[in-house]
């Protein structure tokens, strides 16, 4: 294996890069172990296989047990950008895994009302449509009900409410697809855990940074819903720690993203903005603020070219204060922005 070590600083003030936060100028020593206790460990690939996607899950060296939850998204209706049900077969067969999703807080505009998964009966029409039901058991954990998990954080939030089958499930693999977001900025491992382990109200309550406990479509995109940037973002860091929390006191919990077709809008986008950026790799860890934090510095550190441009990414994560998310998550003790970078390719 090859080890770059690697520490993230922020400048929020200055090194920007196209508009962006971040450090450009992250430094990699081989030979600097210095504080290595401090640091978590990232593993990369550059391969984007089904191979691959086993290969990095076993280099974490934590089997998943019980009764495997995979968590990730199966894609809004007319989204092109998900993880295939081809890519994530082979580990989720090698976990003896239940794709896990939960239902949307939105609709579509009507002529895309086909797409919608804002309701149980038409998430299950484009899960099929999707092709995962060829492979998987799937499960929509609020299709039944919701039930509150506590949070440390109480910044915003008093406790996160999440579907009640989460309480089927014994081990959660967070499966991402690193992307941009229309709101939070970018989505990986954090949103994942937050808004995606959420209920229809659960997302209400994250996104309204604790203000909207009971979904009010009449509210939906008004200021009381999405008027607190920073809290948004706070409560889904608060909310990704409750379900991570939620795991370890059962049989654990770990991380993988996989940073292709990385549009700037999420998979939650039912028409989302065309893709700039090259496919990058796989990246996994047991730490999911550093596997977030080291996605957003691979984009930092992407070069512009004809036919990979991070321009609007590195804008749209600057503009939603994207960073802000992880920033908060290291605060409330989730994990580290510090970590060191293993390559599983030989």
């Amino acid at each position: 294996m090859k080890i770059m070590m690697r520490t993230s600083v922020w400048l929020l003030a200055g090194a920007m890069i196209c508009g962006a936060c971040g450090n450009k100028n992250a430094t990699t020593n081989e030979n600097n172990n210095e504080n290595m206790e401090t640091k978590a460990t990232v593993y990369l690939t550059r391969k984007i296989t089904p191979e691959s996607l086993v290969n990095i899950y076993k280099a974490l060296g934590v089997e998943a047990k019980g009764k495997v939850a995979v968590k990730m998204s199966t894609g809004e209706g007319s989204n092109p950008n998900y993880l295939k049900p081809e890519l994530v077969k082979l580990l989720v067969d090698e976990v003896k895994g239940t794709i896990v999703e939960c239902n949307t807080a939105y609709g579509n505009a009507p002529e895309d009302a086909k797409d919608e998964r804002n309701t149980s009966a038409n998430h299950w029409k484009v899960i099929e449509r999707h092709g995962f039901l060829k492979y998987f058991k799937v499960d929509i954990m609020d299709e039944e009900g919701e039930m509150k998990i506590p949070v440390k954080d109480t910044t915003h939030l008093k406790y996160d409410i999440v579907g009640n089958h989460m309480q089927n499930y014994d081990f959660m693999i967070a499966l991402n697809h690193f992307k941009g977001h229309p709101m939070g900025g970018y989505g990986g491992a954090l949103k994942n855990l937050s808004i995606g382990c959420a209920s229809q109200n659960g997302k209400a309550y994250i996104h309204s940074a604790g203000k909207m406990e009971v979904l009010d479509m009449a509210k939906l995109w008004t200021p009381e819903f999405i008027g607190d940037q920073e809290g948004f973002l706070e409560s889904m860091a608060a909310a990704a720690q409750a379900i991570t929390d939620y795991f370890e006191a059962k049989k654990g919990i770990i991380y993988i993203s996989v940073m292709n077709n990385m549009s700037i809008d999420c998979d939650c986008v039912d028409h989302p903005e065309p893709v700039k950026l090259e496919d990058y790799g796989i990246l996994a860890s047991t730490d999911p603020v550093a596997l977030d934090q080291a996605c957003i510095d691979i984009i930092n550190q992407q070069k512009v070219t004809a036919k990979n441009d991070p321009t609007d990414l590195l804008n749209r994560i600057d503009q939603q204060h994207g960073v802000h998310t992880i920033e908060h998550a290291a605060q409330i003790g989730l994990g580290t922005r510090e970590y060191s970078l293993v390559s599983i390719d030989e």
